[in-house]
């Protein structure tokens, strides 16, 4: 401030005295906007399509059925009805750089459940770790490819399976479509077998062609 005395004029300077400026929002200039503050991480690592950030979360809930084939050394076709609970996680930024080869690894678990209907009623529970590669096409269609190998628990017997403990293996492919910001209708078809790897007799195993469809939530 100005500070005007006889004989002539001075100037004081007083601390503090300047006021806070402030932008319209109620943060202090030279901040960051509260807006931008609040602003979660989209899903995406830049563009919409251009593949999924790292560390992204995923949760799912598909339903099917599974048609069986008497092949590889089964001797019945084994038709499944079965709900999948699955959780994700992307493991790092998207790899490659052009559409059609970008994308990101993702590690899934996969909780299924459901029951045979033909040739016998019978039950069958599951856990089975994935990995799964989603390809960035640019687009909100999100196509993939998976694979997955784990543990099962069912009461099919003779004279496909034996004991209650069974390993499974699965492979197959899908694709998201989006039809919100962080939500994606899913349709997957998988390949699924399921043996004891010999650990009691008979083993001839359990083939089926899956085919399912749910939601998927990203987070």
């Amino acid at each position: 401030m100005v500070l005007v005395v006889a004989g002539g004029v001075g100037t004081m300077h007083l601390r503090g005295a300047e006021p806070e400026l402030k932008v319209p929002d109620g943060t202090k200039a030279g901040e960051p906007a509260a807006a931008e503050l609040k602003a979660k991480p989209g899903i995406w690592d830049d563009e919409v399509g251009n593949g999924f950030r790292a560390g992204l979360q995923t949760l799912g809930v598909t339903l099917g059925a599974a048609y069986g084939l008497a092949a590889f050394g089964g001797h019945e076709s084994h038709d499944l009805a079965l709900a999948n609970l699955e959780y994700g996680r992307m493991i790092g930024p998207p790899l490659g750089h052009s559409y059609g080869l970008r994308g990101n690894f993702e590690v899934r678990a996969e909780l299924f459940a459901g029951a045979e209907f033909s040739p016998s009623k019978e039950w069958l529970v599951g856990l089975t770790p994935h990995l799964r590669y989603n390809f960035a096409t640019g687009s909100r269609w999100v196509p993939f490819f998976d694979i997955g190998a784990g543990v099962s628990a069912t009461s099919i017997g003779p004279p496909d399976l034996s004991g209650t403990f069974e390993f499974n293996l699965q492979a197959g492919m899908g694709v998201h479509r989006f039809i919100r910001d962080n939500l994606a209708l899913t349709l997957e078809g998988h390949y699924l077998h399921m043996s004891c790897a010999g650990i009691h007799d008979p083993n001839a195993g359990l083939n089926a062609i899956m085919g399912m469809v749910g939601l998927t939530w990203f987070f």
